[in-house]
């Protein structure tokens, strides 16, 4: 009997075990996670972060992209522990509820512009007694966007991607457990080159026909959307050089040339007569490593989006200690300098608009100008090498300090560990709100 008794509780026990070494399972919904979007790379760094826990599966959609085929992804480092699923555009409920009803995750985690997912917040009655609903916020500025108080309260948990971010959330659905975890970006990856020799045989190889030892080099890296201001910074890029001279400067932008959310830049380097290598576009798609050597191609990075939610090509240049010129618009303006110091050169914007849509009833741009523009880069172009060096090497510091990569990886980690034990999923699920129908007499 005793000895029964022993093999009962060795059984039991045993049975615990496996089910403590269960690994979490994740369903990310967000920009295809091996694409080079800034959503894109952050979701695949916090994918990354949570996979190497070993505590953590993943199941993601990979959108925002058309796809030649849609046959699952296993990425050959994860394997099983990683599965991706090509999704054109940002899918759609039935596409939910056949992978919710097929792997049953343990937690829903998404992120991206709040209207893209309109019909996820329909489907809170459905999804939320199985799992929680975690949303990482990146609403790009102001004002506070209360027509977002909805979506925000479908959620059980937002992680905010900037101080722009976090307050917004706090004042629009303060009764939602939320808290700051800012972007981060590898700075293994993204480092300052030690080669220089290297370096001037890449720049050689990019600039062609029109390289100068001296030549001065100004890198874009951005969609091709209206926000992003690539047709107006081409047209600000011409007004400088008429001041310097054509052969001084390039302007070198890693982008998409003809995109249906921007403008035909070629036709605008045309128009303008920029079409002697002072205006070169880079539209292959390229690595991390291979953009961190963009970055340290570069004399200076411009990135003068009017609308942003966090804007990751700051981090990234930065990081590479390479100097930047920023619109001080929403996520932006906290990367670019701290009480003290700046890494480069804040623009701020010169007025303010209201546009909108359907899905957004308003949100501003921040607005510059092409003067205060123009002047910054004169101003970075007129500097030493020494002092925009140095200038680099500090904002390298700050985002080390600041953008800390390992702290985001555990960062994340512990929050979702966090989230499951709190919360529960399907059989242990804690939430306790249930859909009825009133009947009003």
């Amino acid at each position: 009997m005793v000895g029964m008794a022993c093999a009962n509780i060795i059984k039991q026990n045993t049975a615990h075990e496996v089910q403590m070494d269960k690994k979490i399972k994740v369903f990310t919904l967000s920009d295809m996670p091996l694409s080079p979007s800034g959503v894109g790379t952050q979701t695949r760094y916090i994918c990354e972060a949570l996979l190497k826990s070993g505590k953590f599966e993943i199941r993601s959609f990979g959108g925002a992209i058309k796809h030649p085929t849609h046959e699952p992804i296993k990425t050959e480092q994860y394997g099983n522990d990683w599965i991706i699923y090509p999704t054109d555009g940002f899918g759609n409920k039935e596409m939910v509820r056949s992978l919710i009803r097929q792997e049953k995750p343990d937690i829903l985690w998404f992120m991206t512009d709040p209207r893209f997912w309109g019909w996820l917040w329909e489907m809170e009655n459905e999804i939320r007694p199985l799992m929680p609903m975690v949303y990482y916020h990146v609403w790009d500025n102001y004002p506070y966007p209360t027509y977002n108080q909805a979506s925000y309260e479908s959620n059980d948990f937002i992680a905010t991607i900037s101080k722009v971010t976090d307050d917004i959330v706090k004042t629009v659905a303060p009764t939602v457990k939320s808290q700051y975890v800012p972007h981060a970006v590898n700075s293994e990856i993204f480092k300052p080159s030690e080669d220089e020799n290297n370096l001037n045989e890449i720049k050689k190889k990019i600039l062609g026909n029109y390289y100068e030892p001296d030549k001065f080099i100004f890198f874009w890296n951005n969609r091709n959307a209206r926000r992003k201001q690539s047709g107006s910074l081409i047209f600000w890029f011409n007004e400088f050089l008429k001041k310097v001279g054509k052969d001084k400067a390039c302007l070198i932008m890693h982008t998409t040339v003809k995109d249906p959310n921007g403008q035909d830049l070629q036709a605008i380097i045309e128009h303008l007569g920029l079409t002697n290598g002072e205006v070169l576009f880079s539209e292959k798609k390229i690595n991390l490593t291979e953009l961190g050597v963009l970055y340290n191609v570069a004399d200076c990075t411009i990135n003068i989006s009017d609308a942003e939610g966090f804007g990751l090509a700051t981090l990234e240049s930065l990081s590479c200690g390479t100097p930047i010129i920023v619109n001080m618009t929403g996520g932006l303006q906290e990367q670019i300098k701290n009480d003290t110091e700046e890494f480069g050169i804040p623009l701020y914007p010169a007025s303010r608009a209201i546009i909108g849509s359907q899905q957004i009833p308003w949100i501003y741009e921040d607005r510059l100008n092409c003067d205060d523009v123009v002047n910054a880069l004169q101003k970075m172009y007129n500097l030493s090498n020494e002092e925009r060096k140095e200038m680099g090497e500090k904002g390298r510091q700050h985002v080390m300090k600041n953008y800390n990569f390992e702290n985001f990886n555990k960062t994340w980690v512990d929050l979702m560990t966090k989230i499951h034990d709190e919360e529960g999923s399907w059989g242990t699920r804690k939430y306790t709100k249930r859909w009825s129908i009133k009947e009003v007499v």
